[in-house]
């Protein structure tokens, strides 16, 4: 009887304690994971806010947790809205990174090769992922930087926690503590489409896979209503189902859509925007969808303003947040690196400390290191120091170390070709890189390359290549060169072969300039079977050159250029100069090749792109032959020696020691990836064109051309027809994949 009396007593003093609880309810939100529909949640956040709704608890999963965290860290929602607008969501979710943030050789890779694999013990093995979420990492810590010494989520100005799911046991772990912008990647790496996260030793991956709408943790942590958004997917019909991933999403579905049967009654504010007419990659459509959550939100208006009146405390103001400019790095602290020094990571990363540097150089250096593929993750944290932080660096190295690339390409010179590459990292010393081009088609062709890739020190390395064709040429291109009778002819087929050693060292700066010299054995084979030569040991062909040449060579190439096929902004220059010192002619005289080029692309117009270039090259000293002189004609990129394109010409149709070229091309892109391109150019070339003022007279040769290029994974698909003038006649050029 007693202990009764002493139960009701309790109870009657804890009543105002209850009431007083029921009287300020706790808020918990729940954000479900379903891609580019998760940015349903921001309209959704707009008119809680409105509604003044004070948030106490936010669990997320996958897209929720990245609105979810953001919200959390003390964004608006009208502040989460220009964030993901601003976003480009082609670059966030593919490895696809800066064009500036790769080397020349990591450029030259990206735009030469079609498809990348691994090939380690020459087994041919496929990535885990379509991406690595490196760009996710990036945008979410520099988001988070104002919180980086927070490593309870629950002291976060509104506590957050996000699932994700253990890739070995497929267990649901709640990421409630460590690293904030790690957290995020792991809930949101959509299988698949995203490799795995490693958090504590756990390999991780979405949480929509074991838990996508996690509203029994947010009440067991304290919230008395669960107000929850659900943007999940609904099932697809058959002919919805064209594509591996829409059949992985779809068996996913499966359980998820069972679970939400329970879990829809255990909250209390159900929000379910409609958003059918979208799928989890429709990010192009990010307003409309934006807009979907926030009409399904003004719904259950009513109901969240009685909450809002219901507590005592209103809602906590969510305070601007600037963006992040500079830093001053006091230290770098790198952790994870076994194969790769100290010195290595640092030149690729380009930072020079204590100092203060932008947050844009930060971004860059790390998309330096990115670029590189060695690495299948870089995770980092800027840890506060006073009057500064230091850059914590936890690498996570590529196990793999040989590659195997493929590309396949069409053109009018060298005409079908597929091209096999295999790559090895660290053969001889740890940060080498050696690469082996095989060109299988029409004619056979090889690239051979190896260097000690040293970042912005000095690097040193060896190039070989053989590269042959066949085409018919005017008969000018070698009638000073050998002891022949043409006999009338115009026209003949050559057969061209050019065998090229180089030894050379070579320097970065600023990622966009290199500049290096080196030594070069260079052994030219031309013949043709249109015509004879008295030359006993080749009675059936004439032979125009098969010498040997030995010399020096200096380069200095800056490239800013967004993209190399279809710019739409920066500066090109490329000089190259040749000392041809020695050579297997008798009798040989010394002379020198010098040539450049420079380019300009801005953006005068949405859509529009205006590139201004021009080109010229010189000899200097002997002319014992033409071989090395400049040709010009047709159309291409990476042409060997002095061969250059000219619209039209045909290829090789024009010929001199020295030579001055201007272009201007307006490319309009009418659709995503379609280019029309208009072009026209300009030229004088002859021999001794800058011996007086003849390169400043009114161009002797001119060439327009208009196009149609499409930009595909394979490369650029190209078709242009063109004409010249002073021939009056035109010419079709085709070109398909990328030029190698």
């Amino acid at each position: 009887m007693h202990k009764k009396l002493l139960i009701f007593i309790l109870f009657l003093g804890l009543l105002p304690v209850i009431a007083q609880e029921k009287e300020d309810p706790k808020v918990g939100l729940v954000l479900s994971g379903g891609g580019a529909k998760g940015l349903a949640h921001i309209g959704v956040l707009k008119v809680l806010e409105e509604a003044g709704v004070r948030v106490d608890y936010i669990g997320g999963t996958s897209m929720g947790a990245i609105v979810g965290a953001l919200y959390s860290a003390g964004y608006s929602a009208n502040q989460l809205d220009s964030i993901f607008k601003s976003t480009n969501f082609n670059i966030l979710l593919q490895d696809e990174l800066p064009r500036g943030a790769k080397t020349f050789y990591e450029k030259r890779d990206s735009e030469r090769y079609a498809l990348t694999l691994p090939f380690d013990n020459f087994d041919i093995g496929f990535p885990t992922a379509l991406s690595r979420g490196q760009n996710i990492y990036n945008l979410m810590s520099k988001l988070t930087l104002h919180l980086e010494n927070v490593q309870d989520f629950g002291d976060l100005p509104i506590p957050f926690f996000a699932v994700a799911t253990n890739m070995e046991t497929g267990k649901e772990v709640l990421l409630d503590r460590g690293h904030l912008p790690q957290a995020i990647s792991a809930s949101s790496a959509i299988p698949s489409l995203f490799s795995p996260v490693v958090v504590d030793g756990q390999l991780l991956v979405d949480g929509g896979v074991v838990n996508n709408y996690p509203v029994e943790e947010v009440r067991r942590r304290g919230a008395d209503i669960i107000i929850g958004v659900d943007v999940q997917d609904t099932l697809m019909e058959r002919d919805e189902l064209r594509s591996v991933f829409d059949i992985l999403t779809q068996i996913s579905n499966f359980r998820t859509i069972a679970d939400m049967r329970s879990k829809i009654k255990k909250t209390d504010i159900y929000i379910d925007p409609d958003i059918k007419p979208f799928s989890v990659m429709s990010f192009e459509k990010g307003n409309e969808i934006i807009d979907a959550g926030e009409a399904a939100a003004r719904m259950k208006m009513e109901e969240l303003k009685e909450i809002a009146a219901k507590q005592k405390v209103g809602a906590q103001e969510q305070k601007y947040i600037p963006p992040v400019e500079s830093l001053f790095i006091r230290n770098v602290r790198i952790e994870g690196n076994t194969s790769y020094p100290r010195a290595y990571i640092l030149g690729k990363l380009k930072i020079t400390y204590p100092d203060t540097i932008s947050y844009r150089d930060l971004n860059l250096g790390i998309n330096n290191l990115s670029a590189t593929r060695n690495f299948n993750r870089i995770n980092y944290r800027l840890a506060p120091r006073k009057d500064g932080h230091v850059l914590v660096m936890q690498l996570e190295e590529n196990p793999s170390k040989t590659l195997l690339r493929i590309a396949l390409h069409y053109d009018n010179v060298y005409h079908s070709g597929v091209l096999l590459n295999i790559t090895h990292k660290s053969l001889l010393v740890t940060n080498d890189v050696s690469s082996l081009d095989v060109v299988l088609g029409d004619d056979f062709r090889y690239n051979f390359n190896y260097y000690i890739d040293k970042g912005y020190y000095w690097s040193v390395g060896f190039r070989s290549r053989f590269n042959s064709f066949s085409k018919g040429v005017s008969f000018d291109f070698a009638s000073e060169n050998a002891d022949i009778d043409g006999n009338g002819i115009n026209q003949l087929e050559i057969d061209y072969e050019d065998f090229t050693n180089q030894f050379y060292v070579e320097t970065l700066f600023q990622q966009v300039f290199s500049f290096g010299v080196g030594l070069e054995h260079k052994h030219l084979n031309i013949t043709s079977e249109t015509i004879n030569t008295p030359n006993p040991d080749q009675p059936e062909r004439g032979e125009f050159d098969n010498n040997s040449y030995y010399g020096g060579f200096g380069y200095l190439l800056y490239d800013s250029r967004d993209s190399k096929y279809f710019p739409t902004r920066g500066v090109y220059f490329d000089s190259d100069f040749h000392w041809h010192l020695l050579s297997s002619i008798d009798d040989f005289t010394p002379f020198s090749v010098a040539k450049g080029s420079l380019g300009y692309t801005f953006s005068p117009a949405p859509r529009v792109a205006l590139n201004i270039s021009s080109e010229a090259g010189f000899r200097i000293g002997n002319r014992q032959n033409n071989i090395f002189d400049f040709f010009l004609g047709g159309y291409g990129n990476d042409f060997i020696n002095n061969f250059t394109s000219l619209y039209g010409y045909e290829f090789i149709g024009l010929s001199g020691d020295s030579f001055i070229k201007g272009l201007l091309e307006l490319d309009y892109r009418f659709l995503q990836k379609n280019h029309l391109i208009l072009s026209a150019n300009f030229a004088n070339v002859e021999n001794e064109l800058f011996e007086g003022g003849d390169w400043l007279a009114w161009p002797e040769y001119s060439g327009y051309a208009i196009g149609y290029g499409l930009d595909t994974f394979l490369g650029p698909v190209e078709v242009k027809y063109s004409i010249s003038p002073e021939r009056k006649k035109s010419q079709w050029y085709f070109s398909l994949g990328f030029w190698f």
